[in-house]
């Protein structure tokens, strides 16, 4: 397969390429500057784009460049997709969970609604744009809304600072630690984009997460177990308002128990679906 990928050179994008490699497809990154040209022949578009939803506080010009990465950018991709006389036969885009928004203990299946908040609607309209790339009915083009929960991965992402830390004896747990956090490795990751590309079934909108959820407390007391370090503090809701502002509820406080309902469905079978092990894993390949 010829499969062009937006954000290559991203965590997941780069073990994705590589994966493609490794099992014979032709990947190409797709740069910034790309023109339709680029897309003709191909067989599949995995859009990845986005800066960083972590970085710097969510002050207007920043939340303008969250949404030019993600809306605008995917945008542009769906209306050169949709012109083509013979468009890809997928489209995989990445979401994310923050699509939920804050849901306290409710079980989040793909078939619940969206929250409020920058985040839920950052997600809606992500994935609108993608959706334009052909109609809910078309068969000529799937379309896969992938919602990705925290990917967690050795050499890059959430969990390396956390490491670090966790081995200076400054882990802990995020307000009372209640909050759910849904996660995926950065291997179920890939895997399920890989799935997505080649399985019909694939279509709408997914849960990338694993099969489960951990409340923050109890990935905490995870990550300091295997890294047989104290995980004694505890990071008050104030503090982590006055110093990140709205962020702080909406991608460290907020409560969401998402369920792979379609992975499930699809007989996806997970390398990494528990915590303990995984981080088990990712760390003794790190070291």
């Amino acid at each position: 397969m010829r499969i062009l990928i937006t954000g290559a050179s991203g965590l997941i994008g780069s073990a994705l390429a590589a994966a493609l490699r490794a099992a014979g497809d032709d990947a190409i990154r797709l740069p910034r500057d790309w023109t339709a040209a680029a897309l003709a022949g191909a067989d599949a578009v995995v859009n990845l784009a986005g800066a960083s939803i972590g970085e710097g506080r969510w002050r207007p010009a920043r939340r303008r460049i969250l949404v030019a990465s993600r809306v605008d950018a995917t945008a542009r991709l769906a209306r050169a997709i949709a012109a083509l006389p013979q468009p890809p036969r997928v489209l995989v885009s990445a979401s994310a969970v923050g699509y939920y928004g804050n849901r306290g203990e409710e079980e989040l299946r793909e078939s619940a609604p969206s929250g409020q908040g920058f985040l839920p609607g950052l997600a809606r309209a992500w994935e609108a744009a993608a959706l334009a790339a052909a109609p809910p009915e078309a068969e000529h083009l799937r379309v896969v809304l992938l919602r990705f929960g925290v990917v967690l991965a050795a050499g890059g992402g959430a969990l390396p600072p956390l490491v670090r830390l966790f081995r200076l004896g400054l882990g802990g747990r995020l307000a009372s630690g209640r909050q759910w956090m849904p996660w995926i490795t950065l291997d179920d990751a890939v895997n399920v984009i890989l799935a997505a590309l080649r399985d019909p079934r694939y279509r709408g909108a997914v849960n990338a997460v694993a099969p489960q959820p951990v409340r923050n407390r109890d990935f905490t007391r995870s990550l300091a177990a295997a890294l047989h370090r104290p995980a004694f503090c505890a990071v008050p809701a104030p503090l982590l308002r006055l110093a990140l502002g709205r962020m702080a509820d909406e991608l460290l406080l907020a409560s969401l128990r998402v369920v792979p309902a379609r992975l499930a469905e699809l007989g996806y079978a997970w390398r990494d679906p528990d915590l303990a092990p995984a981080l088990a894993r990712l760390l003794a390949s790190a070291s």
